[in-house]
């Protein structure tokens, strides 16, 4: 049995226990979804070796990946990369060309493997202002572009595969393996360089936590693989012998699920938020017996408590909702899904229950790109779960808090630095442990727990400290406000941006026939939206002491997003972004 040590171990682990798994990486091609087999994955990354040594590539030489949507190549290109003792840089596919030819220079990446037209369109826009690389390579068919395929070719010929096996055998676990550009709220991206061994162990530290039965679970993968998050899950997969579909698109994931019936799915917050709301959306749309025993379930998830706390009579009831309202939302999903995984960002504790109870538990974990990324995740077998929390952290870490309140971490898995940055390497590494600019606590059974991210913590002119994502969450539960950025940093009193939910509010003015006008500006303009969503703030200032309390608010009319620089890859709020967006917002409530 192969011994995982380095990232390019797992699929030969795979092919060993689970001899070759026919649907081992599956990509949906003209509209067919086309199955590469472990073996055949071995053998298209070997091929990929032999065409890089080819070339000339050498240890440790970089090379690009940036991919719209995950498919199958990527995984191809990524261990035939770290099999030469080169390193991957998977990059942001949304991000600004500036960002691009930032990232492209300061790593020093040779190469670049592109997906689509668009990608290699804002390559070709910065590409003369990189002179390091040599050349680039689409998986899409397109004019005028090397193809992947031709590193295919040139790879055929194995006559130099013990070259390839006396490249793999030099890399050890401490060896460089990637280096990841963290999109950042602020500044120009960090390139958090981590080693075979720092995701390995994660992989390996987190791989109990996870029911997965193994070589015989099918995920649907759409979340971006150049995240830490979706890429270490990659390598779990292919640990436990997963069946993995490629998601073609966001907007394609329901389609997606009802075709793959997948048993497990990642996801972030934001997704979720989103599938609850659609799902409650429909409910209301009910009418009679059917719509009064769904928000009886409703009310009955939102109260749910693990591990029967509710005593024998939620129990039973809780049996018949999932039964005549829980399991229709199961279909929705495919029908198989049994577990979602999140992180990311803060989940709110209403979606942790409700899923719960709907039989399609969420195990929320907790990390970071220096972490590789799991420090804590939640379990739902041997008492492991608890909501509210992101679980107890995993094997091989320690977590400490500090005098502050902030979330130290030590372990195999905390990153080798930032690459080319010694200042912020040693000023996020101090005393053997990471710190991770996040605020929390450990509580009295060992289940972690998130607060606030420290460096958005503010205070009011008051000396009043204020966590802004507390707030945030918790406004997000109405339906009017689809995003809302807490403000008053050194004010006398926190306020909001708001953008509100503009698809509800139209069906909320439909119902009641009022007429706002055509455009979200007129209406954020409207009196009665604003009247109606000072009503949401007003319910939910309700749960915060008066100095947390939004005393005011500005309705945006964007939709806040990655492209248009407000939402971060990950679907993090760019606060300095916003708030500059929105200065004149931002005078009006505090002039």
């Amino acid at each position: 049995m192969t011994t995982i040590t380095r990232l390019f171990d797992f699929p030969y682990y795979q092919q060993d226990k689970y001899t070759s798994i026919p649907d081992a990486l599956v990509t949906k091609q003209n509209g067919v979804w086309e199955k590469t087999s472990t073996q055949e994955y071995i053998a298209k990354a070997n091929n990929i070796s032999r065409a890089l040594l080819r070339m000339g590539v050498k240890k440790d030489d970089k090379i690009a990946i940036i991919s719209t949507n995950n498919r199958t190549e990527w995984h191809i290109m990524d261990i035939g990369i770290l099999q030469t003792a080169a390193q991957t840089v998977p990059v942001y596919p949304t991000i600004s060309e500036d960002d691009y030819e930032y990232i492209l220079n300061h790593s020093g990446a040779i190469y670049c493997f592109v997906s689509d037209e668009e990608v290699l369109r804002k390559v070709n826009l910065i590409k003369h202002k990189v002179p390091n690389l040599k050349e680039v390579y689409s998986f899409n068919p397109i004019a005028g572009c090397k193809s992947w395929k031709e590193l295919l070719v040139l790879g055929e010929d194995q006559s130099n595969q013990e070259e390839v096996e006396n490249r793999k055998n030099d890399v050890k676990p401490d060896d460089l393996a990637t280096i990841i550009y963290t999109s950042g709220t602020t500044g120009r991206p960090k390139g958090v360089m981590l080693s075979h061994n720092n995701i390995v162990s994660d992989v390996l530290s987190s791989a109990s936590r996870i029911p997965f039965e193994a070589g015989a679970t099918r995920a649907l993968s759409f979340l971006p693989i150049c995240h830490i998050f979706e890429r270490m899950i990659l390598y779990l997969y292919q640990y436990y012998g997963v069946s993995v579909y490629f998601g073609e698109a966001i907007d394609k994931i329901s389609d997606n699920l009802k075709e793959v019936q997948p048993t497990v799915i990642t996801a972030v917050p934001r997704l979720l938020e989103k599938v609850y709301d659609k799902i409650y959306a429909k409910g209301t749309e009910l009418t009679g017996i059917k719509k009064s025993l769904f928000f009886w379930a409703i009310d009955l998830g939102l109260r749910y408590e693990p591990y029967g706390a509710n005593g024998f009579w939620y129990e039973f009831q809780l049996k018949i909702a999932r039964k005549l309202i829980f399991s229709k939302w199961k279909e929705g999903l495919g029908g198989n899904l049994d577990l979602m995984v999140s992180g990311s960002a803060a989940l709110q504790p209403r979606l942790t229950r409700i899923f719960a109870a709907a039989n399609i538990p969420v195990m929320e974990g907790y990390g970071l790109t220096e972490t590789s990324p799991v420090i804590s995740v939640n379990d739902m077998r041997n008492k492991g779960f608890k909501v509210g929390t992101v679980g107890r952290v995993i094997d091989n870490v320690e977590v400490k808090i500090a005098e502050d309140g902030e979330i130290l971490c030590k372990g195999p898995n905390v990153m080798m630095g930032y690459f080319k940055d010694e200042e912020k390497t040693a000023e996020a590494l101090q005393g053997g442990y990471f710190h991770t600019g996040d605020i929390g606590n450990i509580d009295e059974e060992g289940f972690l727990k998130i607060t606030d991210r420290k460096k958005e913590m503010f205070k009011t002119s008051g000396g009043k400290y204020i966590a802004p994502q507390i707030i945030e969450n918790t406004m997000k539960q109405s339906r009017f406000i689809d995003q809302i950025m807490v403000i008053g940093d050194g004010q006398k009193m926190p306020a909001a941006f708001i953008q509100p939910n503009f698809d509800f509010v139209k069906e909320w003015s439909n119902i009641h026939k009022l007429n706002l006008g055509n455009s979200n500006q007129e209406i954020i303009s409207n009196e009665k939206v604003i009247a109606r969503i000072q009503e949401e703030v007003d319910l939910y200032n309700e749960k915060f002491g008066n100095w947390e309390k939004i005393k005011r608010f500005e309705l945006t009319p964007e939709v806040w997003s990655i492209e248009g620089g407000e939402l971060t890859p990950t679907l993090k709020l760019k606060r300095k972004i916003i708030l500059e967006k929105y200065m004149d917002l931002f005078q009006k409530i505090y002039s």
